[in-house]
């Protein structure tokens, strides 16, 4: 779990802890069993943030080619579900304040927001350790905000500043963070090389493994199907997850894929399909693919049955190749809703406190959106720093033009 995921809504205070919304509670662990259910009548609200809760996931979380079947419960303490929830919300509202960003052409180029998909991103942090490794396409806001990197240079980043987790050089689809490799352009291009970063663990004897994600769209490729045999022929830890939201851009996956079981493409490679818009399932079914990886058992293919609610990115409307019922339909499964349904049925905490957290968030990323907005861009001439290692720049590069020579 990284650093943001694990910051804590409570501080110590002696043997007691009392949480950031003024709840004293003490340091003992009690098991409280909460059901999937939409109703609970006279709930008693448990404050210690180590209470555990155990919820049933349903046999319809899960489907499974070649390897056992996942557990269908999960137990998280009162913190934990409290970060994931506050972990998600601050994902959509990083996503809002970007879109708001490119309708004011602050932000330019290409923008793919992953509304409705903040499920994966939590949950799959919420599984792993600092040491596992994540590469996923060009949807990596929430990706890269989960493994550590900041509101404010994520933002930064979008809108080309110096204080950008790419220096500004990146912009939306190139970021990075510890053991976030990015955020890539080219559909389908990082399944290999996420590969690769499994050869590198397994060949340091790391206790370590990687989600190497990509869409439905990109489930066709080529190199896709090459990065499967050599995983399984060099047993790589590697998770090859299908973020499978429905549609490549505008084409639905029915039209573009003979096999929309994207979970059984890896064939002589076990696969498990997992409910992508809940993030508890998602945080089991992430916690299956790591274990698998990291015993020794090679690689895994992970589906994660997901939905955007906008566009294919900020220039698709979102609207021409599917029916406003639909969407409408989709959002009655909202990730944020449904940890929020299950927290309050649970009597995890009051409805109070969570929007506590949602007014926390927003003001975080009001925050950081302004302080993003008055940095300073990088400086014209040393925009072809960053491109080389130190010691290895060649004499020259070329710029915008073949007359703007930048030398080192």
């Amino acid at each position: 779990m990284n650093a943001r995921l694990a910051s804590s809504l409570v501080r110590s205070t002696g043997s007691s802890r009392v949480s950031m919304f003024g709840v004293r509670s003490f340091n003992s662990t009690s098991i409280i069993r909460a059901t999937n259910v939409t109703t609970v009548t006279n709930v008693q609200y448990q404050e210690d943030p180590n209470t555990i809760f155990t919820f049933d996931l349903g046999e319809n979380s899960f489907e499974t080619h070649n390897c056992d079947f996942p557990v269908t419960t999960t137990s998280l303490s009162r913190k934990e579900l409290l970060d994931l929830y506050k972990l998600m919300v601050s994902i959509r509202k990083l996503e809002i304040a970007a879109d708001s960003l490119y309708k004011k052409r602050d932000i330019r180029g290409f923008c793919h927001l992953s509304s409705g998909q903040e499920a994966i991103a939590a949950g799959m942090e919420s599984a792993i350790t600092h040491d596992d490794a994540i590469i996923t396409a060009y949807r990596c806001h929430g990706f890269t905000y989960a493994r550590g990197a900041s509101a404010f240079s994520i933002i930064a980043e979008l809108i080309g500043k110096e204080a950008g987790c790419s220096k500004g050089r990146g912009g939306s689809m190139h970021m990075f963070a510890s053991e976030f490799y990015g955020g890539n352009g080219i559909v389908g291009a990082q399944v290999p090389i996420g590969a690769g970063i499994a050869l590198k663990q397994k060949y340091l004897n790391q206790k370590a493994m990687t989600f190497s994600l990509y869409g439905d769209g990109a489930a066709n490729q080529g190199q896709v199907f090459e990065a499967y045999n050599i995983a399984k022929l060099w047993n790589l830890p590697v998770a090859f997850t299908c973020e499978n939201n429905k549609y490549g851009m505008g084409t639905s996956a029915e039209r573009s894929a003979a096999s929309t079981k994207y979970f059984t493409r890896g064939d002589y490679i076990p696969g498990i399909s997992v409910d992508g818009m809940d993030v508890l399932t998602v945080r089991e079914g992430s916690k299956f693919a790591r274990d698998w990886c990291v015993s020794g058992k090679g690689p895994i293919v992970v589906e994660m049955k997901t939905y955007r609610y906008g566009g294919h990115s900020m220039s698709d409307p979102g609207s021409g190749y599917r029916s406003k019922e639909e969407v409408l339909k989709m959002r009655l499964k909202d990730p944020i809703d449904g940890l929020k349904k299950r927290i309050l049925n649970a009597g995890i905490t009051s409805e109070v406190t969570l929007k506590l957290i949602d007014e926390e968030v927003k003001t975080e990323i009001k925050d950081a959106q302004e302080k993003a907005e008055s940095s300073p861009f990088p400086e014209g001439s040393q925009l072809h720093h960053h491109i080389y290692i130190k010691g290895t720049e060649p004499a020259f590069v070329r710029g915008r033009t073949p007359d703007e020579i930048y030398t080192y």
